[in-house]
């Protein structure tokens, strides 16, 4: 929450330091100062005065010490996001500009959008067509020297969109799922260019992925004889069996469990979606619930794991903290070009 307090010159002495990343302001108060100074210091605001004042703003709180810094972080990174048309691609451009990223006016849809106008938190954006997105990209990328591109299109473009990228020479965020994965790597890793590729960009999801990796990996076999169950909620509108879902089996599989993955069963009923598992009808549009039911052979030991996502803003969060994360190896100019959100996870930076 931003704040502004008057501080008379006369009373207190001001110097700046700049970083990459923030601007410290830091002002001088007197060896004798009220502990509760932030709270004078905002009835200063109230009275008049004849005398020159500063006038200093931030989005943090002040910390009381000898000296106040307050530090406002400097985000200007701008971003592209294609399939801004989607439910996904909107609610990442309202996560992005909440977290102060500068989205740039333009994005790629599919033939039916060509020519679209929308508007996001004020700001308009046009959607281009097929057609014409290699010279929309050339000049985005011209006016924006530090262009990002977010994609959550289709699967169907999903390699055709990363070539594009990787021959404009554009550093992308790809969390659209399917098409040819091994060519995505290939193409993008004979560019060099910058990118975090991952199908799922829910934090925590990533963590509670990697959690199961690392058991399957150091304890192979330990659930050798047990008897799976995995059932999955997702908006009617999908039609596949969840890439989380899969990823979570194969690590069971590793553990020992005979599972097969035609054997998951796709909830997409409505009506069984909220009175049998529980989705609330608000989100019924937008979910994913997934229960894994694990039984010895015996039946006298039972495993549950459970996590339900409301909503696609624990998506749109991670995306924005994998743009930031990639922002920042670009700046570092790191030797890894290609990364996933387990590398945004490990990073320990996240908003």
């Amino acid at each position: 929450m931003a704040f502004a307090v008057k501080v008379p010159i006369s009373s207190y002495s001001c110097v700046t330091q700049r970083s990459d990343s923030t601007h410290h302001l830091f002002v001088e108060m007197p060896k004798r100062i009220s502990t509760n100074y932030f709270s004078e210091s905002l009835g200063l605001m109230k009275k008049k005065s004849g005398k020159s004042s500063l006038v200093m703003a931030a989005s943090t709180s002040v910390a009381l010490s000898d000296s106040v810094v307050v530090a406002k972080p400097k985000i200007n990174v701008p971003i592209m996001v294609n399939g801004s048309t989607g439910k996904m691609g909107r609610a990442v451009l309202e996560a992005a500009i909440n977290a102060g990223l500068q989205t740039v006016p333009v994005s790629f849809g599919g033939p039916d959008d060509e020519g679209k106008m929308i508007e996001v938190g004020g700001r308009e954006i046009k959607v281009h067509g097929p057609s014409d997105r290699e010279n929309v990209l050339f000049a985005a990328l011209k006016d924006y020297p530090d262009l990002i591109v977010v994609d959550y299109t289709i699967p169907a473009a999903v390699n055709g969109n990363a070539e594009l990228y990787s021959k404009v020479g554009v550093p992308f965020v790809m969390g659209t799922t399917g098409g040819d994965r091994e060519l995505l790597y290939k193409n993008v890793t004979d560019s060099k260019i910058y990118a975090v590729i991952s199908p799922q960009m829910g934090k925590q999801v990533v963590a509670f992925l990697a959690a199961m990796e690392i058991m399957s990996e150091q304890f192979p076999g330990a659930f050798s004889g047990y008897n799976l169950q995995v059932s999955e909620s997702h908006q009617a509108s999908k039609l596949d069996a969840s890439g989380t879902a899969k990823a979570v089996i194969s690590c069971f599989q590793k553990l020992g469990v005979s599972f097969e993955m035609d054997e998951i069963k796709l909830i997409r009923d409505p009506r069984e979606q909220v009175e049998v598992i529980g989705v609330p009808e608000q989100y019924l549009a937008g979910h994913a619930f997934h229960m894994y039911h694990l039984t010895s052979p015996d039946n006298t030991v039972c495993f549950e794991f459970q996590h339900n996502v409301c909503g696609r803003s624990i998506y749109a969060e991670g995306t924005v903290d994998a743009v930031l994360f990639l922002a920042k190896k670009i700046q570092e100019k790191a030797d890894k070009k290609i990364y996933d959100m387990i590398d945004v996870l490990r990073e320990g930076n996240m908003r």
